[in-house]
């Protein structure tokens, strides 16, 4: 639950937006890698980076294109 409350805050005070899809697939992952983090968001999306290749297949695919849509808004 901590990090479902620190994830949707990331999506308005990060640079990296993640869409509610992604929280519900990364929750697990970020308790399982990441729960030293917690509740510093910042951290917690570079950590959840660092870890992609350890991430679920879920987590991974929907951190992906989350952050391909950031990076085509942000080239906009």
């Amino acid at each position: 639950m901590t990090f479902a409350v620190a994830f949707s805050a990331l999506s308005s005070t990060a640079s990296f937006a993640f869409s509610a899809e992604a929280q519900q697939m990364c929750t697990g992952d970020a308790f399982r890698l990441c729960s030293a983090e917690i509740p510093n968001i910042p951290k917690i999306t570079a950590c959840m980076i660092k870890h992609r290749s350890n991430l679920s297949s879920g987590c991974r695919a929907v951190m992906d294109r989350d952050l391909a849509a950031q990076r085509k808004v942000a080239a906009e």
